[in-house]
């Protein structure tokens, strides 16, 4: 997988504890190993991980290998980028973007923290 610097990796096992019962919103990033723009988006999420770090939790779930979380929430394209907040997700977009443009599209999911 294309692990993007400072942000978690996590699995089917440990997605609810991660993701669900998180404080913050969480950002995951669904990724693949043969996704180009998914290595695009690595040092974005990196950079907002470390900025953003007492506003959002970012992490990782490689689709390959967590097939149960992809189809829970219906994922077909890669990157998607969802945010869940309380357990429940509250946003999705779907493809690379410029940092920049990521964080005017967290801007609400920020302003509800």
């Amino acid at each position: 997988m294309i692990h993007a610097e400072g942000v978690a990796e996590i699995t089917d096992t440990t997605f609810d504890e991660e993701v669900l019962r998180a404080d913050l919103p969480v950002l995951v990033e669904f990724t693949a190993d043969w996704c180009g723009p998914c290595r695009q988006l690595a040092p974005v999420l990196s950079a907002i991980a470390s900025e953003e770090a007492g506003r959002i939790k970012v992490v990782q779930l490689d689709v390959d290998a967590n097939p149960g979380i992809t189809s829970r929430y219906a994922v077909l394209s890669m990157p998607t980028l969802m945010v869940f907040r309380d357990g429940e997700p509250v946003k999705s977009m779907v493809g690379a973007r410029p940092k920049r443009r990521l964080l005017q599209e967290l801007e609400d999911v920020f302003a509800a923290v």
